[in-house]
């Protein structure tokens, strides 16, 4: 049987993959992608992912030029606040961070991750140049000098130019490359669930910090004509799992109690769901004819929306290479251009998210008084104020 050809083959069909088909398909090259598992789209069904994924301000202009911020504008909640509480001090320290200080634009929007699977498959449907192949999985890939011969878990072969492995914490692609990764455990989990409440949110996200991890609260569109929020609860692994297995009002009672009062009362309005808290990042970032994006990457602890942001930033580095000089897409180095633009930054940032995460978690005392006054001194300086919205950003850096 003679192999297929394609430009760019990805494994992955989670959020990263999906917008990295959509984002190269648009702009020409001629992409396959494919994920073991089919994508779930719909709120209700079994499986779906109810978690959210908020995109700083950066990800829109990429996400226009993929021809899916058009799909998602209406359904995206903006993000114009970014407050942090310290519940840890009485009495508790506010601070809000707010865009307008530094852009005309919010800080970011924030969308469920089912309905950006819905209409990201619904944007490679539109491409006649992308090939979606859910229910199929990377099994190996072998480099050559102008191509790899990838193997899919079918049997099916198809030589591809360049390979991005978007495929997880977990990559098949990564493995496959023979790449270790090295992974830092903090013994947290996340409880993830969404909330609606008295109070509007006012398009505030919200982080309170007291011992044990944040409690973020994400502003979503109202929910049956209440104000609604995504939350992240970031505990102890044990505490977690106790939390995710009370009833639904001793849940409640205990999101009340951590949330400090923020929003008004807490009425649960989702399912829970529980997600390992690592990070953990790739040694390297490309082999012969592969580049790793998103979490095959690099992992982080969901503090800042950090996460899908990087993993934009990977794509968006990679797109430009491969625009830049189509012709040699996926050679030595195209890829090392990649490796020496995105590894640094992903050190740098991960470390950062790391030091942030470790503060949060801190329970004594002494290092809680310690982080209040942090909060307190660099909310106070002006131009440091306004250097840390747009480092988080990525503005540059």
């Amino acid at each position: 049987m003679k192999r297929k050809s394609t430009d760019i083959f990805i494994a992955g069909g989670g959020v990263a993959g999906l917008t990295a088909a959509a984002a190269f398909g648009t702009a020409g090259f001629d992409v396959t992608i494919a994920d073991p598992m089919p994508p779930v789209t719909a709120e209700n069904a079994r499986g779906a992912d109810l978690r959210t994924t908020a995109f700083l301000q950066p990800a829109q202009q990429f996400l226009n030029d993929a021809g899916l911020w058009v799909r998602l504008a209406e359904f995206a909640a903006p993000l114009q606040i970014m407050r942090i509480v310290d519940a840890a001090a009485e009495p508790h320290i506010t601070r809000d961070f707010d865009a307008s200080d530094i852009s005309d634009k919010p800080f970011g929007w924030n969308l469920p991750n089912w309905l950006l699977r819905r209409e990201m498959v619904a944007r490679l449907d539109a491409l006649p140049n992308v090939d979606f192949m859910p229910g199929t999985g990377f099994k190996s890939m072998l480099a050559r000098d102008h191509s790899a011969i990838v193997t899919l878990s079918d049997g099916r072969q198809l030589d591809a130019r360049l390979v991005v492995g978007a495929d997880g914490r977990n990559s098949a692609v990564r493995l496959a490359a023979g790449i270790s990764a090295r992974v830092k455990r903090y013994g947290q989990k996340a409880v993830t669930f969404a909330v609606t409440h008295d109070a509007p949110h006012n398009n505030i996200s919200t982080e309170v910090h007291r011992a044990g991890g944040p409690f973020t609260l994400v502003p979503l569109p109202d929910h049956d004509g209440k104000p609604c929020s995504a939350v992240v609860w970031m505990e102890s692994g044990p505490e977690a799992l106790r939390l995710s297995q009370l009833d639904v009002p001793a849940f409640e009672t205990a999101a009340n109690d951590r949330s400090a009062g923020i929003n008004g009362a807490l009425t649960l309005a989702s399912p829970r769901s529980v997600w390992p808290i690592i990070s953990q990042i790739a040694d390297e970032i490309t082999g012969p004819r592969m580049a790793l994006v998103a979490e095959a990457a690099h992992v982080m602890p969901p503090i800042g929306a950090q996460g899908l942001n990087m993993s934009l930033r990977d794509m968006a580095c990679l797109l430009d290479l491969a625009l830049a000089a189509p012709d040699t897409l996926g050679d030595r180095t195209m890829l090392d251009r990649y490796a020496r633009a995105r590894h640094s930054d992903i050190k740098l940032r991960i470390a950062g998210i790391d030091a942030l995460n470790r503060a949060s978690i801190a329970g004594g005392a002494f290092t809680q008084d310690l982080r209040a006054q942090g909060i307190k001194m660099l909310y106070g300086l002006s131009p440091v104020r306004r250097r840390l919205m747009e480092m988080g950003l990525g503005v540059g850096g």
